[in-house]
């Protein structure tokens, strides 16, 4: 039998690792901000993360999303986390807080073409696959910056930053680096003063390595093992 889940207690702990982690780095707890990961998490979970003061959801299927979209209250923000098809952009527009995923200037594309035709600026965030991981989606961190110059001149599109999904490591300081060179990419796109981009969200760390992530310019991490899995997984990575 399963061991019955606190999810209030696991957020209190996850938001506590992430304070001490930007407090460590000198950074101001408040610009980090906790996405709960729900997929496959039934939408009591869900509610459960937003009694305790959570509002901002992550979901890797555009079914799943929309499902708890319509049921959650008003003042929840959901973000599209996972590989983003085409077909299923539609569903999402307007109703999206961030679209995390985006890895190639086709999909902003289609994002762009679906927003006019509800006339509304959608924020996304590009993914950069910056550990060069042939199993994960995102654009290479030598071709972020041309992906992000051409997606600017899209209209109803909006580069709000960008994402990576890290290893899975035992160790999280093994991940160090790739946020070290996520935030530094970030930093030399911004120089460039390309028109319509300007960047400042990061979004990188999960359950197992947000407190480096934290630690290393993270805006938004996204947990969701700490939270609605094995209860001590992200308390044990945070020393």
């Amino acid at each position: 039998m399963s061991e019955t889940v606190d999810v209030k207690e696991n957020i209190r702990k996850v938001k506590e690792n992430m304070k001490n982690a930007c407090l460590k780095a000198g950074r101001n707890p408040e610009d980090t901000t906790l996405i709960a990961v729900t997929k496959t998490k039934p939408f009591e979970m869900l509610m459960e993360a937003y009694d305790a003061g959570v509002r901002d959801f992550g979901e890797n299927k555009v079914q799943d999303l929309m499902a708890k979209f319509e049921l959650a209250p008003k003042d929840s923000r959901f973000h599209m986390i996972g590989h983003l098809q085409k077909n299923k952009v539609k569903y999402l527009i307007g109703n999206v807080y961030l679209i995390h995923g985006v890895d190639s200037y086709e999909l902003a594309e289609v994002i762009d073409k679906e927003s006019k035709k509800k006339n509304v600026v959608t924020n996304i965030l590009v993914e950069v696959n910056v550990a060069g991981e042939e199993s994960k989606f995102g654009t290479t961190s030598k071709d972020a910056k041309d992906v992000v110059k051409k997606i600017a001149s899209l209209p109803n599109v909006k580069v709000k930053g960008l994402m990576t999904i890290a290893p899975y490591v035992v160790n999280p300081e093994e991940n160090r680096q790739y946020f070290v060179e996520l935030r530094n990419l970030l930093i030399d796109i911004n120089k460039e003063n390309i028109d319509n981009i300007s960047m400042d969200i990061l979004s990188m760390g999960m359950t197992g390595d947000y407190c480096v992530a934290c630690e290393e310019g993270a805006t938004y991490v996204r947990v969701g093992t700490g939270i609605f899995g094995e209860r001590d997984y992200g308390k044990e990575n945070c020393k």
